[in-house]
């Protein structure tokens, strides 16, 4: 007795081996494109509270105020 293992039975549908293989395939590539955009997004506000933290320690923000309110 041979076992074909070409097709996939799901609620009685023949799904080919091969198409599920191509969609494993593409949900891996997005899954990895989704988790590479939201490495990006991460690294962007770390290095924005960095600069803004760095800017806090120089002072600058206390110079701007300064100049502000000596206008008003």
């Amino acid at each position: 007795m041979t076992m074909l293992f070409n097709n996939f039975n799901l609620l009685n549908f023949e799904i080919p081996r091969w198409f599920l293989f191509l969609i494993g395939i593409i949900v891996v590539v997005v899954l990895w494109k989704l988790i590479k955009f939201a490495i990006k997004i991460v690294l962007i506000i770390i290095v924005f509270l960095v600069i803004l933290f760095g800017l806090d320690v120089l002072g600058v923000f206390d110079k701007i105020q300064g100049l502000l309110s000596s206008f008003i």
